[in-house]
């Protein structure tokens, strides 16, 4: 099942009432409009069930990425998930010896020491470059896949600034939520704490924010308009780079060169189910290709930590070789990632996948992880 992963667009719009403070209430020249802030935003994920036995699989966010050290200061989604209960679990390549663990202790040495040279020619300064498709899948796992796709530099960031403690982060692990609910429960649990029903408006796609000294007026696709004294936008920078929304007047030159100057990652779960699991007995596997990115990272849903007996397994593939595939019908994805199955079990006769072509979860594609380059200036 081929699953594209999309930038969530604006499908709901967010308005939070503020509270008048005495003074206020006491000023005859009292706003008529619909709230103080309009907070304006896109939901959190994306969940499809899979034919057969039937399943929710997360198709958007679903990574606790950095969790707690000791008694040390926990990652605040790890704190959410704790406090409403959603099913997580630690995932990485535990049996993977040797080659990987070299390869981590060199990311993590480039992080340190190449700058804003992380390249692939930062591996050559510090004699780190892959000798081999073993070696290059390895560097892939460390950079292209949960990182940065873009500015290499910004891999290392994301690596200091979540896994390292001595960098302000939380952890060096990885937690995956497994919960049928779904990851977006960390957010709408908490939210409904506080939010009233009156002041969400779901499935609201903003089309137009004009914008004065006099305050905001939001439209929506169906010609509904919103006003308020400010607008609170937390768009996907896709959505900004691609002007799903018009502002009126249009942003200042220095915005929008900041918004085109930074990049949305690419990254793309293929789904697939079988009836009886044939693939590896760990959590994770890394299939070593001649073409770097060529269906890299492979991971097990049949396993006792997870969904044991629901024959899923997926894999991820990010950047160029992401959108390539973006661009194929199912049926020939599904078709080159047996073959691949193939190639990683010759010995083992593998039958059709069930599939399943999910809608899209967004009107347009604009990317999932939001890239900061090395040219950045604010």
């Amino acid at each position: 099942m081929h699953q594209v992963h999309l930038a969530v667009l604006l499908s709901f719009a967010i308005f939070a009432t503020a509270f008048p403070s005495p003074a206020t209430a006491q000023n005859e020249h009292r706003s008529t409009k619909d709230a103080k802030v309009l907070i304006l935003g896109g939901d959190a994920e994306d969940t499809i069930a899979v034919p057969g036995k039937q399943y929710t699989v997360k198709v958007d966010s679903n990574w606790i990425q950095g969790t707690q050290t000791g008694n040390g200061t926990a990652n605040p989604i790890l704190t959410l998930a704790r406090k409403h209960h959603v099913k997580n679990h630690d995932l990485r390549l535990k049996d993977c010896r040797g080659m990987f663990d070299t390869s981590i202790d060199q990311f993590t040495q480039i992080g340190a020491v190449a700058g804003e040279r992380v390249k692939t020619g930062a591996y050559g300064i510090t004699g780190a470059t892959p000798k081999n498709i073993y070696e290059a899948a390895c560097q892939y796992y460390e950079v292209d896949w949960s990182p940065d796709q873009n500015s290499w530099i910004a891999s290392a960031w994301n690596n200091n600034f979540t896994f390292d403690t001595d960098m302000g982060g939380f952890s060096d692990e990885n937690n995956l939520c497994i919960d049928q609910r779904g990851f977006k429960t960390t957010i709408q649990a908490e939210a409904a704490e506080f939010i009233q029903p009156k002041q969400v408006s779901l499935n609201s796609l903003v089309t137009m924010i004009a914008y004065s000294e006099d305050g905001v007026t939001v439209t929506l696709a169906d010609n509904t308009t919103l006003t308020g004294d400010y607008v609170l936008c937390t768009f996907s920078l896709g959505v900004l780079q691609y002007g799903d929304v018009v502002f009126e007047p249009a942003l200042p030159s220095w915005k929008m060169e900041a918004i085109q100057s930074m990049v949305m990652a690419t990254y793309t779960k293929i789904f697939l189910q079988f009836e009886k699991k044939f693939w590896f007995d760990t959590e994770m596997a890394i299939y070593a290709d001649k073409e770097r990115g060529r269906y890299p990272i492979w991971q097990s849903l049949d396993h006792v930590n997870f969904s044991p007996g629901s024959g899923l397994v997926f894999v991820t593939v990010t950047g160029d070789f992401s959108l390539r595939i973006e661009g194929m019908e199912d049926s020939d994805v599904q078709e080159e990632v047996i073959e691949v199955l193939g190639a990683m079990y010759p010995n083992t006769t593998i039958s059709n996948a069930g599939t399943q072509t999910p809608s899209s979860v967004a009107p347009t594609p604009t990317g999932l992880l939001l890239s900061f380059p090395v040219t950045l200036k604010i």
